[in-house]
């Protein structure tokens, strides 16, 4: 944790105490703190400053009961919560996203998303890196970064405005760096990056907060015969305008408007209200993580819980970004690692289904107010037009500016592609 302290008690040669030199933390070390990752801003601050707001569905969210819900299939296939109609002509939704229905013209729903890993890790591992990777199921570690990593490879791990190029809410299978390297890694907003962002006591003591630092730095490069440690004050400095400047007013969402607040709602409309707000100040890549949708049992009362604070919260999320008129600037995908199997079972649930699932998208200049691809009729899988997360990655890409050919060396020295195929999803673009 960042916690400056302005005692000087017991200090050292240079009058930074034992105590001063263990509190200042993260950010004094510089290993992969607010200055680490300045460092790690790359040359491409020139890149299009578009941002994607990824809400992961973690467990499998049923494709039924969301954006497919097969009205006319028999009763142990079609939605248990419903449908609703949309304000798309002829096309319904599951029948606890009645917010968003009313507001289907701002949204792409692709009914023809499908994979052939039906394994938790593995199917996360494909959807957030693009890659299959069976082992994954079996607890295995990620070994393709994450789209949001490859965007702070390519950006730079902070943007020109001091934020980080990448946030998440929660960690998520294969969100990671994988072999880009520590640099890369999100800002963890459940994790000790968020402390950082964080002061102890009031700011009059600055300057006393300031002088610590450059002590305690002046004490570290005296002790470097390597000279490696020079030429950081700039760094440190713009971490400080991080912590104590506009940059920090992102992460407060008491300055909205509290009638917005209420339109959002808490908890996840709390998160996506704050992942708006991220994305206006430059950060380019947020993943907000909503669990609870590996819905083996009871369906149809898990949907009538979860599915409403979905509704709500992803509705105000999309009308907030086209009133504010950003609905170039922030594309919304909202996925899952995998769908579930069409025909309800004896628990009244639905188990992993690779073959078919959903995708909703609203924005990122994208082309709204369509259903891409069609699923067979007892939702098994894609009828026309099948959506691989590779051309979701592909996609993705287009939105961000990120060239479809962008290659990285990893650990073994050889480059590696970093889109494996794949083609932007056309009806979109």
């Amino acid at each position: 944790m960042l916690t400056f302290l302005a005692s000087r008690a017991g200090t050292t040669c240079d009058r930074t105490s034992r105590r001063d030199f263990l509190r200042v933390g993260a950010l004094g070390a510089g290993s992969l703190a607010l200055p680490g990752l300045l460092r790690a801003r790359s040359h491409s601050t020139s890149a299009k400053q578009t941002s994607v707001v990824w809400l992961w569905l973690a467990g499998g969210p049923s494709q039924i009961e969301t954006f497919d819900p097969k009205p006319d299939a028999p009763a142990e296939i079609r939605s248990t919560t419903g449908s609703v109609g949309s304000k798309l002509p002829g096309v319904q939704l599951g029948g606890t996203f009645e917010r968003v229905a009313a507001r289907a013209d701002k949204f792409a729903f692709v009914r023809s998303f499908a994979h052939g890993d039906s394994g938790h890790g593995g199917g996360t591992h494909w959807v957030m890196t693009g890659y299959d990777y069976p082992a994954a199921d079996n607890g295995a570690a990620p070994i393709k970064p994450g789209l949001g990593s490859v965007l702070a490879r390519y950006r730079g791990a902070t943007g020109p405005g001091g934020l980080p190029t990448y946030v998440r809410f929660r960690d998520i299978v294969a969100d990671g760096p994988a072999w880009l390297g520590a640099p890369y890694a999100p800002f963890d907003l459940a994790g000790k990056a968020h402390d950082n962002m964080t002061l102890r006591g009031g700011l009059d003591n600055l300057e006393d907060r300031r002088s610590l630092l450059k002590a305690f730095d002046t004490a570290r490069r005296d002790a470097d015969r390597t000279g490696l440690m020079g030429g950081l004050d700039a760094f440190e400095s713009q971490a400080f305008d991080l912590v104590l400047g506009k940059a920090k007013d992102a992460f407060d969402i008491a300055r909205e408007d509290p009638k917005l607040r209420d339109r959002y709602g808490s908890g996840l409309g709390e998160r996506l209200l704050l992942a708006r707000r991220l994305c206006e100040s430059g950060v380019g890549f947020v993943t907000v993580h909503y669990g609870g949708w590996d819905m083996h049992g009871s369906v149809e009362r898990g949907f009538r819980q979860q599915g409403p604070v979905v509704d709500q919260a992803v509705s105000a999320f999309v009308q907030d970004v086209v009133d504010r008129g950003l609905e170039r600037d922030i594309l919304l995908v909202v996925t899952g690692e995998f769908g579930r199997t069409p025909k309800l079972n004896t628990a009244g649930g639905r188990d992993h289904w690779a073959p078919l699932s959903t995708l909703a998208l609203a924005g990122g200049g994208l082309k709204m107010g369509q259903v891409v691809g069609e699923s067979s009729a007892r939702a098994e899988a894609p009828k026309s037009r099948p959506v691989s997360p590779q051309d979701l990655m592909a996609t993705v890409f287009h939105v961000l500016g990120v060239p479809p050919d962008l290659h990285y060396t990893d650990q073994s020295g050889r480059p590696m592609p970093m889109l494996d195929g794949g083609r932007p999803i056309a009806e979109l673009v």
